[in-house]
């Protein structure tokens, strides 16, 4: 049974680690500032900060901090500073048994979905597809926030997954399924197969997202995970955007549904707000969902904090 972590309260500790990519200080600052003024108090791994190249700190050091603050029964959230590249080298240096033993709220997208569905899959644990802290800014959307406090820390047997006004939920392929969601970015997702840290989509809804590539390398991703067998294992799809991916051959994202996803068969939705859009849905990855796409409504089905 998955695991469900504690919820967040006001005043509470948010953990802020560098699990990838480096992050200018004065950014980090920035987004501490933002957390700091909504009444939270923050602890710093001590990697936060650094800079190897493409990468913040080894991958020991950066595994390191995260553990650190699995560990720290002061810290209630744990908030990545960004993605960008390099999360999948620290899950060897992960103890998943710590992991479970102290569940904890974890958040974030692009390259931290590979971190998110390895919690979910090797500690039991719900991770959320939301906010990283590049997002605790003066202009971010109240959407966005209103999202991340709604899966963060308010108790609910069930809650709809809903776009903002203006941006609608389109289903593509009618049915209606129910089992846990797992996925993220399309890049990130690729990354692990052939891997110990390979996500298994049987009897799971897939929900997958990209940005800044052409359509013609979203079309190879896909194919890829068609011929993996992760399409045929999943029980349906919904798709989030791809933001600032380029046409390529004349072809455009909706081509690439209309002619690689449709004809799949399974339920399909597209036009989820989610990760590198502008606004972010907050998804729990790991936790049952129901996807109607004859009622066009996604739906967490199970709480998914205590």
């Amino acid at each position: 049974m998955a695991l469900k972590p504690p919820r967040l309260q006001a005043g509470d500790t948010i953990g802020i680690v560098t699990l990838g990519s480096p992050l200018a200080p004065d950014i980090i600052n920035s987004g501490l500032d933002v957390v700091r003024g909504m009444g939270f108090q923050v602890v710093l791994g001590k990697y936060v900060y650094a800079n190897n190249g493409y990468l913040a700190g080894t991958e020991e050091q950066r595994a390191s901090d995260l553990m650190s603050m699995f560990t720290n029964d002061q810290v209630k959230l744990i908030l990545p500073s960004r993605g960008g590249v390099g999360v999948s080298g620290i899950l060897p240096y992960l103890d998943f048994s710590v992991i479970r033993q102290n569940p904890k709220l974890i958040t974030g997208y692009s390259d931290i979905t590979v971190l998110l569905n390895a919690l979910a899959q090797y500690a039991d644990l719900i991770t959320l597809q939301s906010l990283l802290l590049i997002d605790f800014r003066a202009n971010t959307p109240a959407y966005n926030y209103n999202q991340f406090f709604a899966a963060t820390s308010v108790v609910s047997e069930t809650r709809p997954i809903v776009n903002p006004p203006n941006m609608p939920l389109v289903s593509r392929v009618p049915g209606n399924v129910t089992g846990p969601i797992v996925g993220g970015n399309l890049t990130s997702f690729i990354g692990t197969l052939g891997t110990p840290y390979e996500t298994d989509t049987k009897g799971k809804i897939l929900l997958l997202e990209e940005t800044h590539e052409p359509i013609n390398t979203v079309y190879r991703y896909m194919k890829h995970l068609q011929l993996a067998g992760k399409f045929d294992d999943c029980l349906g799809i919904v798709i989030g955007e791809c933001t600032a991916c380029q046409i390529a051959y004349g072809a455009t994202y909706e081509n690439l549904i209309q002619d690689f996803l449709v004809p799949l068969g399974k339920p399909l939705m597209t036009g989820l707000a989610s990760a590198h859009g502008v606004y972010k849905a907050a998804i729990p990855i790991g936790a049952r969902v129901n996807l109607n796409t004859e009622a066009n409504t996604l739906t967490i089905v199970e709480t998914t904090i205590t």
